[in-house]
């Protein structure tokens, strides 16, 4: 099924790739924000509402593992006293030195606080690593579920890689956020509170001090993220570009080198290339100037607050272990800040992906079935169009009242140029398009009265273009009746003559086709979907003359295979060389959507019209090629 409506292609737009970059803090980024952040979130976070006592306790040991770790360093600061006031009562020698069964205990103490700090961690990431891989899982089975249920239509106007990047990229950073960036958030915030507290009860004094420098910190990572994320965005761009040009010249490599293109797309790549490491240079620069700015305020704050910790001990105010834990506060403060603030783009990124994600599940999906389908206990293979009009766009009909009749086990062609409407008509069969006006009649049903299902269970189809996976030549046969037997799948392969090659190529039958199928000819992949159609056995073929890409020997096989393929069936023919069609019981000649003529071979010659006029100028074409 070769060919392609031509004014439909123009109207699909070139859908950009996606590419995944680095951004701040080493976290995943896309150069877009959702349009509607607060109403995505509502709808990830109902998703989430079924997690919702699992999401409550990792909550809860987040806050508990975040509370035991700020303890740590207050306690700490009694044993650096301890240590200090034992020493200094040794060199006065007014004491006996140091306490070691005090220090002892503190140490204990600590030890159990950090190890249950580790605990609570450990069991809020396990916790939350399973809400988040069932979020994905539902994410990914809902997509796939969707995909069976979206029309053709949106497949045809929509690129694969878009389609891919919602299953896989989308739903990976809603994971990844999920998994670390909720946890993250309680982290982040209880610690800021619990060393705020904890820094106000050792000094309020030294805790101004202290948070004098967090704006200072803000103003200068607020100027590099806003300068940044312009370079974020244009590295995501030319990230899609590089990708979409990579991924155009490796799968049309052959064409390349045979059009000697290497020179220009090298070109073409190395400008891309160019711009890509420009604005990545940029954006990673600024990104790696972060830390280092942060560390000098930091470094501007420590001394401030140990030239003012000192002064405090000598008054007495407080204690020396007090300054060793509160420039561990310090640390421990100044940190999550920067964690948060790196969140809320995570976030951002995240709801842009998730709208991206619901933007698809809310695609309009194809006409529910009938709710009463009619079930048909054998199906004869009378086929009828009666007025069927039809447009890709209701504006722009391309079959206009096109009226036919098909008896049960006749064999008929469909010809005509390029552009015709040879193609839609088998769309409309299949109903993968429903039609604008008229009907569709199998045994005097409309196709609309079947489930698709049903419908689409009555015929088999062997195109142009083969389609073959990624398994073995008996999974690929079997692919037509899943529950056959290996007995009547090598019963098909042989009346499709592929039992003859199948015990020449190692493996037979368990020969696993490669990804792209180059590991068998042209001609073995065509009698493998023949056999595949034989398998299935069903009552009305679909056939895309599939000989004009093979050569002589293998087209007599085809051909021969194709002829015990369509004894007793209904066939259709999407014919293009119109002298291997002389044979059929009836034969309709489109042109721009219009059946022009219908007959047999002779009977349409004899008229002396457009099917004369094509059969002769491709006999004329054969006698010149000759």
């Amino acid at each position: 099924m070769n060919e392609q409506n031509s004014n439909q292609q123009k109207q699909m737009p070139r859908q950009r790739g996606f590419g995944m970059g680095r951004g701040p803090g080493g976290m995943m980024r896309v150069g877009e924000k959702a349009r509607d952040f607060k109403g995505t979130m509502k709808k990830l976070i109902r998703y989430l509402n079924a997690y919702k006592l699992s999401i409550i306790a990792v909550f809860i040991f987040a806050a508990a593992s975040a509370t035991f770790s700020i303890v740590g360093p207050k306690i700490l600061s009694k044993a650096i006293t301890k240590i200090f006031e034992g020493v200094m009562s040794k060199i006065t020698g007014t004491g006996s030195g140091i306490d070691f069964d005090y220090i002892g205990r503190i140490v204990l103490i600590l030890l159990g606080l950090y190890l249950l700090s580790a605990l609570f961690g450990y069991l809020q990431g396990w916790i939350m690593s399973g809400v988040s891989m069932k979020i994905t899982y539902q994410f990914r089975k809902e997509i796939s579920e969707k995909i069976n249920r979206m029309p053709l239509r949106y497949f045809e106007s929509t690129n694969q890689g878009e389609v891919l990047s919602r299953i896989t990229n989308d739903v990976d950073t809603i994971g990844q956020t999920l998994n670390q960036s909720l946890t993250q958030i309680i982290t982040s915030v209880t610690t800021i509170v619990g060393v705020l507290i904890m820094m106000l009860s050792i000094s309020w004094l030294m805790t101004i001090i202290a948070l004098g420098i967090i704006p200072l910190s803000a103003l200068f990572v607020t100027i590099i993220v806003k300068y940044s994320q312009i370079y974020f965005k244009e590295q995501q761009d030319y990230l899609g570009h590089v990708n979409g040009h990579v991924e155009e010249m490796y799968g049309g490599h052959n064409i390349v080198k045979a059009f000697n293109g290497e020179k220009k797309s090298i070109e073409k790549f190395n400008v891309l290339n160019d711009m890509l490491y420009t604005v990545a240079w940029k954006s990673q620069f600024l990104t790696g100037m972060m830390m280092p700015i942060m560390n000098v305020i930091g470094n501007l704050g420590y001394v401030a607050v140990t030239v003012l910790g000192g002064w405090l001990v000598i008054k007495k105010t407080i204690e020396i272990g007090d300054i060793q834990a509160f420039i561990q506060y310090v640390r421990s403060f100044t940190q999550p800040i920067a964690q948060i603030a790196n969140i809320s783009n995570i976030l951002q990124q995240t709801a842009a992906c998730a709208e991206r994600i619901f933007e698809f599940l809310d695609e309009e999906e194809e006409t529910p079935d009938n709710p009463n389908p009619v079930k048909l206990d054998t199906v004869k293979g009378s086929v009828e169009f009666r007025h069927v009009h039809f447009g890709y766009n209701p504006d722009k009909i391309v079959i206009n009242d096109f009226s036919a009749h098909i008896k049960p086990g006749q064999k008929v062609a469909i010809v005509g140029p390029t552009g015709a409407g040879k193609t839609t008509i088998v769309k409309l069969l299949m109903r993968f398009y429903d039609v604008n006006e008229g009907a569709i009649l199998i045994d005097g049903h409309d196709i609309r009265e079947f489930t698709r299902e049903d419908l689409r269970s009555m015929f088999g189809m062997v195109l142009q273009d083969t389609w073959l996976y990624n398994g073995t030549i008996m999974e690929n046969i079997r692919y037509g009746r899943l529950d056959a037997t290996d007995e009547e799948v090598i019963a098909a392969a042989k009346a499709a003559h592929v039992d003859s090659f199948v015990h020449t190529l190692p493996g037979g039958y368990n020969m696993v086709l490669n990804e792209e199928t180059t590991n068998i000819s042209q001609g073995q992949k065509q009698l493998l979907t023949i056999a595949r159609a034989i398998l299935k056995d069903p009552k009305i073929l679909i056939l895309d003359e599939a000989t004009s890409s093979v050569d002589t020997l293998t087209e007599v096989q085809i051909q021969k295979a194709m002829d015990y393929l369509m004894k007793g069936r209904t066939s259709f023919i999407i014919a293009h060389r119109l002298s291997t069609i002389r044979d059929a019981d009836l034969i309709l000649v489109m042109n721009h959507g219009d059946i022009v003529e219908q007959g047999t071979h002779e009977e349409l010659l004899a008229k002396g019209g457009f099917y004369a006029s094509l059969y002769n100028s491709q006999f004329e074409g054969d006698e010149l090629a000759s």
